[in-house]
């Protein structure tokens, strides 16, 4: 695992968060006293990843100059310019020379307590191009059901849609995974992940603990309020 490296998706310009945003790139927005991508960083060092590929783009240079202040000593980092306005295929794309065989894969804006070491495991056990972590949302609002007569038979307050699973933003790939990417400015999560799907390459890794991605200000509100309260949900957190 520690000769592995971590490639981290951290280009895009945030623009549900531009509170923050305008200012600084999301992944230096802060969850307590600590950038979001350093503690994704420290969740994968925390299972032996010790080296990480970051595919910088929109204010790139302020997470440069972060990490250049603040040195990490548990790990290091590899800082590749992607473009200001490339796709996350085309990031991927551009880092295909700076990854080992297999690699993982993550969003530069989502935290969780997934367990790396158990999805690393289950990629060698199933022998396939790619693994995704899966991860069952809750709904923002709770559900009514109503019947014909227009009373409410169930209110469900925010319940898990428990046939539903979603991208959880945590891969590992093999690097035959560059060849379902070519040059052109392409989104990673549409052709690329839909071919590797009908050739029965992509598999799932079904996370069932704790997982956030700080998509708007709200979910920053949310990140920081566990952060706070010291409900230690992500491993980050241990002291």
């Amino acid at each position: 695992m520690k000769n592995l490296k971590a490639v981290i998706l951290a280009g895009g310009m945030g623009t549900r968060l531009m509170e923050e945003t305008r200012i600084i790139p999301k992944p230096l927005v802060k969850i307590g006293n600590v950038p979001i991508i350093l503690h994704i960083m420290r969740h994968y060092n925390y299972f032996g990843i010790k080296k990480f590929v970051v595919c910088l783009g929109y204010k790139g240079d302020l997470i440069v100059d972060y990490f250049k202040k603040n040195k990490q000593k548990n790990f290091s980092i590899e800082f590749i310019k992607t473009g200001l306005k490339s796709l996350t295929g085309k990031r991927l794309k551009k880092v295909q020379n700076y990854v080992t065989d297999p690699f993982f894969l993550t969003y530069g804006d989502g935290v969780s307590n997934i367990n790396i070491l158990h999805t690393f495991k289950e990629f060698k056990k199933i022998k396939k191009i790619a693994l995704v972590s899966a991860i069952n949302p809750e709904e923002r609002y709770g559900i009514l059901k109503i019947n014909k007569n227009s009373l409410v038979t169930n209110f469900s307050e925010k319940p898990k849609k428990t046939d539903i699973w979603i991208n959880g933003g945590f891969f590992i790939f093999s690097k035959k995974i560059f060849q379902y990417l070519n040059d052109k400015n392409t989104i990673l999560e549409r052709k690329p992940l839909i071919n590797l799907s009908k050739n029965s390459q992509l598999a799932a890794y079904k996370h069932f603990g704790f997982w956030k991605s700080m998509d708007s200000l709200r979910d920053k509100v949310e990140l920081n309020k566990i952060y706070k309260n010291k409900k230690f949900l992500f491993k980050t957190m241990i002291k």
